[in-house]
């Protein structure tokens, strides 16, 4: 078909969100945040101007979504329901994208009542059908549906293509099949149910078996096990999915296209050399307007900006670069030279594990300059593997240069590879940067992966670890990975981390507050390095006596659930519930899911339990079994056999409020609301002869809440050392302070936190139990007595509003993309949070700085007391018993003294032989 014509619709409203979150913050006078966004109009004119140059099509269109409902929203209201909304600065460049794609020749498409894919899906059946060659630029999976021999699918993003043999092999299913295979699977990011728990595989193998959706439905009582109850639970629902999931062929276009059939209305146009040069400087498009006269850039800034903005059009940047393979002990001194010279090195290494505390090293890259990297193979094996320097005496060369303070490094989350070296006794000085902490405190809200940072602020993309070792069962460790492939992976990762600090860097250094949050987050990278290298030490008898215990009363659970039902029954089916709740017990139905069943989640077991005895035992029996997975049985499969400890994992870049986030095992949330939490806590010791002891900050976010806020009379209560529950309580109830029952104290601290979380009325009374006239009197009575509370969330929601973000006391940005994305749940979640976030951004900053003067008054005064773990406000330390007196006196005052607020700050002390002592 090399002469038939070609027909390039482009899925302009995929490609615009991949250009914005691809692109830099791009302003039309550079450097001014309040100019006009251009980042997605960069990248779409750059997208296009690569594939009109490529392909030459005859015929081409750019298909948007039009604004307001289609016809899916009427077949299924929750349609698209948990989409978030667009970005304000997104949105603001939908006209001039529009108006710039028309200018670049390209015909511009919006039907109203439809979306773009079903557009795309018209006109690709009628152009095939015509004769033509259809390409379909899009990242979209859904259009795969549409693939046959003259309709072709690109995704240049990725460069993945799907023809029809592109498209089974991804999939498992071809074209034909796929609207089956969608309407099985679902769409999460569109809100539309599939089978529950059914996967891509299952999906697959169904319909190889039976054909089609259809006779896998007429025969669904064949299907066995969970999947097969499941599968039946859905058969009310598919239809309805598979109308969703169609894209339709037959939409009326006539308006849009009023000579259809015939596509000359959408013929490939040239560009409006005039329109073009006035719409790049009005935007700021230096370097495009002057190539309209063939004039080249004129300075390195414009130069840059145009390699970022190239990878919206999916070409990768391609430059000279050289990558050595060091083998040699004269290739490894000369680079050795290299580094000992160099300003800044990134470092990297390549390893045998995710597992921080387990990992070897593999083989170690460089890169001192743009384009300049080695790497180190040192433990690649295989037939085909050279012949390698040894790793001990390779790293005892690097020593020197590793262990230098004064030789500055960079990396990309250099907290793993501290503890990779650390692994192999090598205590790494001298890491200055970290492009992973620099996208975190630049842009909180996005990837901060190095593929996505390279895309983003490069426009570089190379190759990824499954491109080298494959993926799932089938994978391959890295040092089975040649070393040819495995050099050009390694040193590309350290070439892009030296190329993504060149851009981020610069950010960071020209605004005094956010490089001060970023100088927070390297000490605190320290610290975390410091904790999870001490771990926590466990007492495995202990842990093992308290599942035997769980594990009777969760049998005792089960028989009570069985007598209350009056039969066996599996507690975790939700089809089995419903039949015991609702048909056998006579129990209301509190809601239905998705798909039309009647609930039966944690919810809907609370509600009922209010009046039923057994969802209250399901509820206790699902907490318990939850603790003894979680943790009682968990906990002691993760003792390192090395240390004899637990080596907790702390993510530093995951928070948007700048809260700490513990996993493997996860120790913040362990639930200490019920004895049995609490007892879990108890396992956590400290060897013979030393003491576990717990520092937490009092009431830190209410204190934060009177600093912000500015209140006068909570400043005063505070300042007076009052217990600040019992004042709010004498405010709110008319009382004297020492009249206070403990009841209205109790009302007083549910109201106090919950109005920092932005609880309503409606939920306070939920909360005490009250109903929603007297939560709303008590509401109104606090505002009264605190206008200043007030008075701050007023003016925070409406700068936030203005800004799009909000900030801490130190100037961490909390970034809420939601905050103007129109009215609903969303908008009004993101304003509890522009109340919220300052003070559990301010607390999250307070325990950093707490934890890095602690580290560093330890390390100067007592190096055998070891802080092993944080919990939001919380520090918990393992000492001599000798220095408990020490810490009471010194810890307390140091964490107090990390920042000079309008209130006092206070920390208060425990010590016991375990963590639940120390409480």
């Amino acid at each position: 078909m090399s002469d038939t014509p070609t027909l390039l619709l482009v899925d302009g409203s995929s490609y615009l969100y991949r250009a914005y979150h691809a692109m830099p913050d791009l302003r039309a006078v550079p450097g001014d945040p309040k100019s006009h966004p251009t980042g997605a109009i960069r990248g779409m004119v750059n997208m296009l101007r690569a594939l009109g140059h490529e392909h030459a099509p005859a015929y081409a269109a750019c298909v948007f979504d039009a604004p307001g409902p289609t016809f899916r929203d009427d077949i299924y209201p929750d349609y698209k329901a948990n989409r978030s909304p667009m970005p304000e600065d997104l949105r603001a460049q939908i006209e001039p994208i529009h108006e710039v794609v028309r200018l670049l020749g390209w015909p511009v498409l919006c039907v109203p009542g439809v979306e773009a894919d079903d557009v795309i899906a018209t006109l690709a059946t009628r152009a095939a059908a015509q004769g033509l060659r259809v390409l379909i630029s899009s990242g979209d999976k859904d259009l795969s549906q549409l693939v046959n021999e003259r309709i072709t699918i690109m995704d240049t993003m990725n460069g993945k293509r799907r023809d029809v043999a592109g498209v089974t092999a991804e999939f498992g299913v071809p074209p034909g099949l796929m609207v089956d295979f969608q309407t099985l699977v679902g769409d999460a990011v569109d809100n539309v149910p599939g089978v529950a728990k059914v996967g891509p595989k299952t999906a697959a193998r169904w319909l190889a078996q039976y054909g089609s959706l259809d006779a896998l439905m007429a025969h669904a009582d064949e299907i066995k096990g969970v999947a097969g109850e499941n599968l039946r639970a859905a058969l009310d629902w598919l239809p309805t999915g598979r109308r969703l999931v169609s894209m339709r062929t037959d939409c009326d276009l006539s308006a849009a296209l009023p000579g259809l059939p015939a596509l000359d209305s959408i013929a490939a146009g040239a560009e409006q050399t005039m329109g073009l040069r006035d719409f790049y400087e009005k935007f700021g498009f230096k370097t495009l307007a002057r190539q309209l006269q063939d004039e080249a850039p004129s300075t390195a800034a414009e130069q840059r900006i145009d390699e970022q903005a190239s990878h919206a059009a999916a070409q990768a940047q391609v430059r000279e670069v050289d990558y050595e393979v060091v083998l040699s002990w004269q290739a490894l001194d000369a680079w050795i030279a290299r580094l000992m010279a160099a300003p800044l090195v990134a470092l990297d290494t390549e390893t045998t594990s995710l597992d921080e505390q387990q990992a070897r090293i593999v083989g170690i890259s460089v890169s001192v300059e743009p384009g300049a990297a080695a790497y180190v193979p040192l433990a690649h094996a295989g037939l085909e593997a050279p012949e390698q320097l040894p790793l001990d005496e390779v790293l005892a060369r690097l020593r020197p240069w590793l262990e230098s303070p004064a030789h500055a490094k960079l990396g990309q989350h250099v907290k793993y590879d501290r503890h990779v070296l650390a692994n192999h006794g090598i205590d790494v000085q001298g890491y200055a940067h970290d492009t992973m902490l620099q996208s975190y405190v630049l842009e909180v809200t996005r990837p901060h992966n190095l593929t996505s940072l390279a895309e983003r602020h490069t426009g570089r993309t190379g190759l990824s670890y499954e491109d080298l070792c494959g993926k799932g069962a089938k994978q391959i460790p890295f040092a089975q990975v040649p070393v040819d492939k495995a050099a050009a992976y390694a040193c590309e990762d350290s070439d892009q981390t030296l190329d993504v600090h060149r851009v981020l860097w610069p950010r960071l250094e020209s605004d005094e507050k956010l490089r001060a949050i970023y100088e927070l987050e390297i000490a605190t990278s320290e610290v975390l390095f410091r904790m999870e290298r001490n771990g926590v030490l466990i007492d495995a008898d202990k842990l093992a006596a308290q599942s035997h215990a769980l594990g009777l009363r969760i049998t005792e659970l089960e028989q009570q659930a069985y007598e209350l039902a009056g039969q066996p029954f599996n507690l975790g089916s939700p089809k089995q519930l419903g039949e015991i709740f609702f048909d056998k017990l006579g129990m209301p139905v509190v809601k239905k899911t998705a798909t039309g069943a009647r609930s039966t989640d944690e919810e809907v077991l609370e509600k009922l339990a209010e009046d039923y005895p057994l969802p209250a035992r399901l509820l206790e029996h699902r907490s318990l079994s939850k603790l003894k997975s979680t943790y009682t049985d968990k906990l002691a499969t993760l003792i390192n056999p090395r240390t004899g400890r637990v080596h907790t994992h702390y993510a530093q870049a995951v928070a948007v409020t700048g809260r700490l986030a513990s996993n493997e095992p996860n120790l913040q949330n362990i639930p200490v609301r019920t004895a049995e939490g609490r007892r879990i806590r108890e396992a956590f010791i400290a060897p013979p002869g030393r003491v576990i002891a717990s520092c937490d900050y009092s009431q830190i976010e209410l204190r934060i809440m009177a600093h912000i806020s500015g209140d006068a009379a909570l400043l005063k209560a505070f300042h007076d050392g009052v217990d600040v529950h019992r004042a709010t309580a004498a405010e709110v109830f008319g009382v004297a302070v020492d009249e206070v029952t403990s009841e209205q104290r109790r009302y007083a601290k549910v109201i106090n936190f919950g109005l920092i979380y932005g609880m309503s009325s409606y939920g306070l009374a939920k909360n005490l139990g009250i109903d929603n006239q007297a939560a709303k009197n008590y509401i109104d009575r606090y505002f009264e007595r605190y206008p200043g509370v007030r008075r701050y969330m007023d003016e925070t929601v409406q700068l936030a509003h203005r800004q799009g973000y909000v900030q801490t006391v130190f100037g961490r940005r909390l970034y809420l993309p939601e905050i103007n994305g129109g009215s609903g749940p969303r908008k009004k979640a993101a304003e509890r949070a522009a109340i919220n976030a300052p003070m559990q951004g301010t607390a999250a900053d307070l325990i950093k700085k707490a934890m890095i003067a602690v580290q560093q008054r330890l390390d100067a005064e007592k190096p055998d007391v070891l802080m092993v773990l944080q919990v939001h406000d919380e520090l918990v330390f393992e000492l001599p018993a000798g220095e408990v007196d020490w810490l009471r006196r010194e810890i307390p005052a140091l964490m107090a003294g990390v920042a000079d607020l309008a209130v006092p700050l206070i920390a208060e002390v425990g010590v016991g032989a375990n963590w639940e002592e120390a409480h």
